[in-house]
């Protein structure tokens, strides 16, 4: 059977000396699926209210720019907040194995009490951890507070939304750029092809099949779509008084 790394100590040594990644993939998807779907609402107004070709780019690079910036920055200010909260309880922690560390210690055995240790092995897990305070902080912070010390890093988070959302959300305007015949169908078509590639794309860091990755987000992001389109259909007629 083919493992995903070796397990020599050599290469044990290289894989952990780095320490644990940071993974921005749902950043990724995030704003690779919500880039499509907007682009998509602006593509089904555009032909409810049939507009231009041009009228179609316009409003399309516009929420590309815009709304992209705007995903992006929120995602900044989100991720922002994770690490500015996990320093607050940081600091909390360290207070309090400073002022009350028997306290402290209690906490700790109780917390490896209910993973099922017995007394005897408890006395060594809280000796063990409580002799390292970089080890001590850290177990406190995940087991007590579900924080982890591996924190994304708020720009490359932002980033990574942008980019998916102006890469995704540019396909649906295809159609309108080259100018091709039957331009709704052909960015329907576009748009359900970009949530199958996000799908496959997304199983390598998953459990899932490819195609079950695939089809699940092709039915979540054309379920949005869909609705994107009947709203701007509905909306148009409303305004139109059709």
């Amino acid at each position: 059977m083919r493992l995903e790394h070796e397990h020599d100590p050599e290469a044990i040594a290289r894989r952990l000396e780095g320490g644990p990644r940071v993974n921005y993939l749902r950043d990724w998807i995030y704003g690779g699926i919500d880039g499509a779907v907007t682009t998509f609402a602006i593509v089904a107004g555009v032909v409810g209210a049939d507009l231009s070709s041009g009228v179609a780019i316009v409003l399309g690079v516009a929420n590309l720019l815009a709304d992209g910036f705007s995903m992006a920055a929120a995602n900044y200010s989100g991720t922002k907040a994770e690490r500015d909260d996990y320093r607050r309880l940081r600091r909390m922690e360290e207070r309090h194995i400073d002022t009350v560390p028997e306290g402290e210690r209690e906490e700790v055995r109780q917390i490896y009490s209910r993973k099922g240790y017995s007394a005897g092995d408890l006395s060594r897990i809280v000796s063990l951890i409580t002799s390292r305070r970089q080890v001590w902080l850290d177990t406190m912070l995940e087991e007590e507070h579900g924080v982890s010390p591996v924190l994304r890093h708020p720009v490359k988070a932002a980033l990574a939304t942008f980019s998916a959302f102006v890469i995704c959300g540019c396909v649906p305007l295809l159609p309108f750029a080259f100018g091709v015949v039957d331009t709704a169908m052909i960015a329907t078509l576009l748009t359900g092809l970009v949530f199958l590639m996000i799908g496959a794309a997304k199983s390598v860091w998953s459990t899932q099949h490819w195609l079950t990755s695939a089809v699940e987000t092709f039915v979540i992001g054309m379920t949005a779509a869909g609705i994107a389109w009947c709203v701007g259909f509905l909306l148009e007629r409303f305004v139109n008084g059709g």
